[in-house]
Parts: structure tokens; sequence; C-alpha cells
């Protein structure tokens, strides 16, 4: 899907991008040659490559997914100056 110059102002637009007319035709351009770009690499075949986290092989770190209150409540309020079960206490800004 190619992109007109009415679609460049309207992005402009959105992302709140001040364009000058000028840069209009060559933005236009620039967004046709990487959504080109994209549509090339949609024709690749990645059938069995599997997802790399590096150009190095390495294994993800991985821990245990359980929830906990860290054990340290105590010591994380130490220093506030007013808590109430573990929780910080603040002075009300909105009414």
């Amino acid at each position: 899907m190619p992109v007109d110059q009415a679609t460049v102002r309207r992005i402009a637009h959105l992302a709140r991008i001040k364009l000058e007319e000028a840069e209009v035709p060559h933005l236009a351009s620039e967004l046709n040659t990487i959504l080109a770009f994209i549509e090339e690499l949609a024709g690749v075949n990645v059938e069995g490559v599997e997802p790399m986290t590096s150009v190095m092989p390495m294994r993800m770190k991985e821990r245990a997914d359980v929830v906990t209150d860290g054990g340290i409540a105590d010591e994380i309020v130490a220093n506030a100056p007013a808590t109430e079960d573990h929780y910080f206490v603040v002075p009300k800004v909105v009414d």
C-alpha cells in the first residue's frame, strides 16, 4: 500500500510533528521505501528458525514465577517517616 502525500500529512498531524510542505514528498518517498523493505522481509522463509536472544548462542536466565513479598517489608519501610501495616503513609493532596 503506497503512502501518498495526504497520508504523510495525516501521520504528521497525529504524531504532532510540524512539517513544511516541501518536506512532504520526500517523507512520502522514504515511508514507501521502508514499507517496501518490510514487504520484502515478509517473503523470507523462517520456517524452523529459532528466535535468538543474541548473535552468540546463550540460554535465557530462568527463575521460578512465584509471588513473594520479598520477606523484607519491615526493612523497606524502616526509614519512612510514617507507615501503616507495611505501607508508606503520605499526606492527602487531592480532594
